[in-house]
């Protein structure tokens, strides 16, 4: 299993709880096939610029270890989801 760091960008309009489903959500993804270490709310940030007609989103960032199958699903989940305004995931170096 290979490491990985996926961040994510939720729109503005989401409320506090509507912010926690959708982590718990694709935590619950990951851990179907992985295993999430740490779960980093970012919290709300101005963007560097318009996505999708937002000016900030809330960042989350998954901190976790999964093999490379799950990229694809998880990324296609991201993208079905509407509240989901920009993702990234990269694979994290081996210290």
């Amino acid at each position: 299993m290979n490491k990985y760091e996926s961040i994510i960008i939720i729109s503005p309009n989401v409320d506090e709880e509507g912010i926690k489903a959708l982590i718990s959500r694709f935590t619950d993804l990951i851990n179907n096939d992985g295993k999430v270490e740490l779960v980093d709310e970012l919290g709300k940030r101005k963007l560097a610029y318009e996505v999708k007609k937002f000016e900030e989103g809330f960042y989350v960032a998954f901190h976790f270890e999964a093999n490379p199958e799950l990229i694809t699903e998880l990324e296609r989940n991201y993208r079905i989801t509407d509240e989901v305004i920009k993702f990234m995931t990269v694979k994290k170096d081996e210290d």
